[in-house]
C-alpha cells in the first residue's frame, strides 16, 4: 500500500515539475534534484532536468545527461528525440541525425522530430530524405481526415491517390496553407514545377511566415532555374533562422549555380563543422573547389568523402573527371574491391565502371578500359528514355520548317542586343577551350553552360498545340515581333545573374543550343553562334566514355551517338544554307594545329581586336564548370586529338552509324531529307 503511495506521489512530482519546465525551468531544476535525492538515477527525472537546462541555454549540461541516459535507455523514443535536438543545437549535425532517425524508428508519431531531421537532411544534401522525412512530418502533425489520407498517400508516394484527395479538399477549403503546400508537393514530384511554384506563391499570400512553405518554394525556384528569386526567398529565411544549416546548404548550391563559388565555399566549410562524417557534403564542397581552380583541395575532400563512404561510386568518378587526375595501383584495387559487391546500389556500380574505365585508359589497358565504360553506358542506358528517331524527326520538322522564307518574314524581330555568345555543338567537342580563348578576351566574360534557352523552349511548349507534334515549334512561329523581342530580354535578363564583370560581351555555351538557332536568331539577331566541331570518332568516343550528370542522353549508345552526331551535322547544314554567314565554325583539329590563326579568325567573327591573352587562355583562373575545367588551364592539348584510335577495333557501330559524315569530314555530305 505504502508502496504505490510513493509511486503516486513521485509521478505527481514529476508531473509539476513537467508543468514548470515552459514557465520556471529554474524552479522545475530545483525539483528536480530534490526527486533525485530519493529517486537516484530516475530516467524521467534525468530527461526532465536535461530539457530544463537546454531551455536554460545550456546544452552541455543538457547532453551530459542525455547522452549517457540515451545508452541506457535505447527503446526511450522521447530521449533520443531530446538527444537529437541538443546534438542539433551543439552543432553535431551528423549525430543529431542518427539521434533522430532512431527516434522516429522507435515512435514514427512524433511530428517534431520528422520535421527537423528533415531539416538536418536537408543541410547534410540528403534531399531525397529530407523529402519523405518532411512529408512524414505532415503525415503526423495533421488531425484533419482527409488531409492525413493525402499525407499518408505522399509519403508512401502514392502521388495520384495524394492529388485526388488534396484537390477534393481543396475545393471545400481553398485557403487551407498546409493542404497548398502539400499539392505543391504533389506537382514537384510530377516535374510540373509551374504550378508548384504558383501554389507555393498562394501559400506565401495566404501566409507570410509559413516558413516551410518558403523553404519549399525557394528549392523548386532553385530546380526551375530561378536563382535570383530562390537567393531572395532564403535570404528571407535566414533572416529570420540565421542559423538554418538546411537554408544554408540551399544557398550554397544556389551561388554555385549563379558562379558565386567563393562564398558557396565558406558555407561548405561551416557546413562541414557540424556534420563531418557526411560523405555527400565532402563531394559538394569537392565539386565547388574544383571549379573555382583549387585543384588539390578538391582531391582531398573527395578522398575525404571516400574515407566515410568507399562505395560512393559518384566520388570515385568526380576524381576521374578531373582528366588530369591520375588514379593509384591502389586506387584501382579498391574501386575493384567495390564492384566486387553483390550489394551495390547500381548508380555507385555505373559511376564506378566509367571511374575504372578511366583508370585502365590511362594505364593503357584499352580493351579493359573500353569493357568497363561499355558497362558502365549500359546500366545509365537502361535507366533513361531516348529515341534516336524522334531526335531525327525533330531535325526534320526544323529542316522543313525554318527556311529562308520564314526568316526573311521575320526580319528585324528580336532584341537588338549584342551581348551574348553561343557556343554550340556537342559536348566534348572542344567548347571549353573555345570559351576559354575568348573570355580570356578583355571584353568577353565567360559564365557557364546556361539553361535558360531550354527554360525558354519549355515556356513557349506550355504555349503551343498540345496535340501537336512539335507544339513549341508552333507556339514559336506565331510570335510577333514584339513578342520575339521580349523573348531576347527575358534571356538578357534572367542570365544577368551570371554576369560578374563589367565585360560587355558574355558566353553561354550550352551545346545542345543547336537544337534551337532557330529561336536564338530569331529573339537575339545580333548575338554571335559559334559552332564547336570535332572528329566524329572522337567527338563521339569522347562523349561515351564521359558520364555527364544529365540532359545528354543520346550518349549512352554508340548507335545512338553515331546518329545524333549525324542529326546534328544535318541541321548545322540546313542553317548554313538558309542563314549564310551568320554561324562560324571552329574544327577542333584546325585550332590544335593553327590555334593562333584560328583564333584571329575567331575574334574577327565576334567583331573582336586580337589580344595576346587570348594565346594564354590556360592562365585564365576563372571558374570553368564543365568536364574540361582542369584541361583548360593548361596549353593546347594536341595528345586528344587522335587518341580515340586507341579504341577503334571496338568501334565499328559507331562508325556505321556515322555513315557518310565520318568519310566526309570535316566537309559535309550530301544528306538525305
Amino acid at each position: 500500500m505504502t508502496e504505490v503511495s510513493v509511486t503516486g506521489t513521485l509521478e505527481q512530482a514529476l508531473a509539476h515539475a513537467a508543468r514548470l519546465l515552459d514557465t520556471d525551468p529554474a524552479l522545475a531544476v530545483e525539483q528536480l534534484t530534490e526527486i533525485l535525492k530519493v529517486a537516484e538515477g530516475h530516467p524521467a527525472a534525468l530527461r526532465l532536468v536535461a530539457v530544463a537546462r537546454s531551455l536554460q541555454g545550456d546544452t552541455q549540461a543538457s547532453l551530459a545527461i542525455l547522452e549517457p541516459l540515451a545508452r541506457t535507455q535505447p527503446n526511450w523514443a522521447m530521449v533520443h528525440l531530446d538527444l537529437g535536438l541538443a546534438l542539433g543545437r551543439d552543432g553535431r549535425g551528423q549525430e543529431a541525425i542518427d539521434a533522430l532517425r532512431r527516434a522516429v524508428v522507435l515512435k514514427p508519431e512524433l511530428p517534431q522530430a520528422w520535421r527537423v531531421l528533415g531539416d538536418h537532411l536537408m543541410a547534410a544534401g540528403e534531399q531525397e530524405a529530407a523529402d519523405a522525412a518532411y512529408a512524414n512530418h505532415v503525415r503526423y502533425s495533421t488531425h484533419d481526415p482527409r488531409l492525413l489520407d493525402a499525407a499518408v498517400a505522399l509519403a508512401e508516394n502514392r502521388i495520384p491517390t495524394a492529388e485526388a484527395v488534396l484537390r477534393e479538399h481543396l475545393k471545400h477549403a481553398p485557403t487551407d496553407v498546409a493542404a497548398i503546400r502539400m499539392f505543391a508537393e504533389v506537382a514537384a514530384r510530377l516535374g510540373r514545377n509551374e504550378d508548384a511554384l504558383n501554389l507555393l506563391a498562394r501559400c506565401m499570400e495566404l501566409a507570410p511566415s509559413f516558413h516551410a512553405a518558403r523553404q519549399n518554394y525557394a528549392l523548386v525556384l532553385h530546380r526551375n532555374n530561378q536563382p535570383e528569386q530562390a537567393l531572395v526567398e532564403i535570404e528571407r529565411l535566414l533572416a529570420a533562422e540565421p542559423g538554418h544549416l538546411g537554408c544554408r546548404n540551399l544557398k550554397a548550391a544556389v551561388l554555385c549555380r549563379t558562379g558565386d563559388y567563393e562564398p558557396a565555399i565558406r558555407i561548405y566549410t561551416d557546413l562541414l563543422e557540424h556534420y563531418p562524417r557526411n560523405a555527400k557534403v565532402w563531394v559538394s564542397y569537392g565539386h565547388a573547389l574544383k571549379t573555382a581552380g583549387h585543384g588539390d583541395r578538391a582531391i582531398d575532400a573527395y578522398r575525404q568523402s571516400l574515407q566515410l563512404e568507399p562505395t560512393f561510386g559518384e566520388v570515385w568518378w568526380s576524381l576521374a573527371n578531373l582528366k588530369t587526375f591520375r588514379f593509384s595501383a591502389d586506387d584501382l584495387a579498391a574501386m575493384r574491391r567495390q564492384l566486387a559487391r553483390e550489394d551495390l546500389t547500381e548508380d555507385d556500380r555505373l559511376h564506378l565502371e566509367f571511374a575504372v574505365g578511366k583508370a585502365l585508359e590511362d594505364v593503357g589497358e584499352y580493351e579493359a578500359s573500353f569493357r568497363h565504360y561499355a558497362q558502365g553506358n549500359a546500366i545509365r542506358r537502361a535507366q533513361v528514355h531516348y529515341s534516336a528517331d524522334d531526335t531525327h524527326a525533330r531535325v526534320q520538322h526544323i529542316r522543313e520548317h525554318y527556311t529562308r522564307d520564314f526568316f526573311a518574314a521575320r526580319a528585324g524581330a528580336g532584341s537588338a542586343a549584342r551581348d551574348p555568345i553561343f557556343i554550340v555543338g556537342l559536348p566534348r567537342a572542344g567548347s571549353t577551350l573555345i570559351e576559354q580563348i575568348l573570355s580570356s578576351h578583355s571584353q568577353v566574360e565567360g559564365t557557364m553552360e546556361l539553361p535558360e534557352v531550354t527554360s525558354i523552349t519549355r515556356m513557349l511548349r506550355g504555349q503551343g498545340d498540345a496535340d501537336s507534334a512539335m507544339p513549341y515549334h508552333g507556339a514559336l512561329a506565331a510570335l510577333d515581333v514584339d513578342a520575339l523581342r521580349a523573348l531576347g530580354e527575358r534571356y538578357l535578363a534572367h542570365t544577368r545573374i551570371q554576369r560578374k564583370t563589367s565585360a560587355p560581351l558574355f558566353i553561354d555555351k550550352m551545346p545542345n543550343n543547336f537544337m534551337h538557332i532557330g529561336l536564338i536568331h530569331l529573339m537575339l539577331p545580333n548575338a554571335k553562334i559559334i559552332d564547336a566541331r570535332r572528329h566524329p570518332l572522337g567527338c563521339c568516343f569522347s562523349g561515351f566514355k564521359q558520364h555527364f550528370a544529365r540532359g545528354q542522353n543520346f550518349s549512352y549508345d554508340l548507335g545512338d551517338l553515331g546518329r545524333y552526331y549525324r542529326d546534328y551535322v544535318a541541321l548545322m547544314a540546313h542553317f548554313d544554307a538558309v542563314l549564310p554567314g551568320r554561324i562560324h565554325r571552329v574544327v577542333y583539329e584546325r585550332m590544335v594545329e593553327d590555334t593562333e590563326g584560328e583564333v584571329r579568325r575567331l575574334l574577327e567573327y565576334c567583331g573582336l581586336p586580337f589580344e595576346e591573352s587570348c594565346l594564354r587562355f590556360f592562365q585564365n583562373a576563372r571558374p570553368v564548370r564543365t568536364a574540361s575545367s582542369e584541361q583548360v588551364r593548361q596549353p593546347i592539348y594536341r595528345e586528344g586529338v587522335d587518341h580515340w584510335r586507341h579504341y577503334a577495333a571496338w568501334l565499328g557501330t559507331l562508325a556505321s552509324a556515322l555513315g557518310p559524315v565520318l568519310e566526309s569530314y570535316p566537309g559535309v555530305p550530301e544528306l538525305e531529307e
